[in-house]
């Protein structure tokens, strides 16, 4: 749950951002609100990003140094829990055509595939082509790094944006159609003359 000092700061967060928007010039503006989502989507992912990168080096730097996929794992279900929050509040509050607790679950299951898609390079690098076992240092962190945190979280992002619009946060469906028509996509015999612009 958020606390009081939690939503301020959400709620300060929000309306700086929203004020910095409301200043761009006009075709900088229409771009940003055309493309608002991806933006906000973007901005959660690069908060998720900061917090994933410093649990991910602590733990491997302490208690699991030998299994960077556990490593990855934990700090990527941390990272996912706060990015539902953010997603859900700000990113994607205009949607809203799921119950809740249906969209959590799915939201949760599109992640966990996320995860799995974000920590499957470094994976590969350990298990399959063993990448890891002749280097140490700053080449050991360096590598990780560029498998975890860039191919990584390339692929787990692009997955992630797409599967939440589509399945999580999807458009509401309008209760009625298009032009006033009881239909959700109704045809020409059954918009009237008004509807139709010929009134």
């Amino acid at each position: 749950m958020w606390s009081a000092h939690e939503d301020s700061v959400h709620s300060n967060v929000v309306l700086t951002i929203d004020g910095v928007v409301s200043k761009l010039p006009g075709p900088l503006h229409r771009l940003v609100l055309k493309h608002n989502e991806l933006i906000k989507f973007a901005i959660v992912g690069g908060t998720t990003f900061v917090v994933d990168t410093i649990i991910y080096y602590t733990l491997i730097f302490t208690v699991l140094e030998p299994k960077p996929v556990v490593a990855r794992i934990i700090s990527g279900v941390v990272a996912t829990i706060l990015s539902y929050v953010l997603n859900r509040e700000w990113a994607f509050k205009n949607r809203g055509g799921r119950e809740k607790h249906h969209e959590a679950m799915l939201f949760f299951g599109i992640s966990g595939i996320a995860v799995l898609l974000t920590a499957a390079p470094l994976w590969l690098a350990n298990n399959v082509f063993g990448m890891r076992e002749n280097i140490n240092g700053l080449e050991l962190v360096v590598l990780d790094f560029v498998l975890a945190f860039i191919i990584g979280n390339l692929i787990g992002m692009g997955f992630r944006f797409w599967a939440l619009r589509r399945f999580a946060f999807p458009e509401e469906e309008p209760m009625g159609g298009d032009g006033g028509s009881t239909d959700i996509h109704p045809n020409a015999d059954e918009l009237t003359d008004e509807e139709l612009g010929h009134a």
